[in-house]
């Protein structure tokens, strides 16, 4: 096998999930600043977003993780696109109307002369 093609640097390391505040202690080589007391005994800190503690997929939950607001955006949008084609059906029924109202302006003076 080939020396030094692994990290020496292995240790334990603590993640701790900021969802529900899980711990896991697992070796690692990640740089961190933080440090943890987990049973009396410190380590590095790595703090994560999610994990298999509270991951849907993993739990069995049925929830939605929605952060930005994806649904409320595309209602938003679809809201916006059906008063926008409604405005455009209003302009041509208008429009519409008034080349009518010419059309029947011009018939009118045309039968005066």
């Amino acid at each position: 096998m080939k020396k030094d093609l692994h990290p020496a640097n292995y240790r334990p390391v603590v993640f701790q999930d900021l969802n529900n505040n899980e711990t896991f202690i697992t070796k690692s080589t990640v740089a961190t600043e933080e440090v943890i007391k987990v049973d009396g005994v410190e380590y590095p800190l790595v703090k994560v977003h999610i994990t298999s503690s509270s991951h849907p997929f993993f739990t069995g939950e049925e929830r939605v993780l929605d952060i930005e607001g994806r649904v409320d955006k595309f209602k938003a949008r679809a809201a916006a696109a059906e008063k926008a084609k409604s405005a455009r059906i209003a302009a041509a029924k208008k429009t519409s109307a008034r080349a009518a109202a010419k059309a029947e302006k011009g018939e009118d003076v045309t039968e005066k002369a």
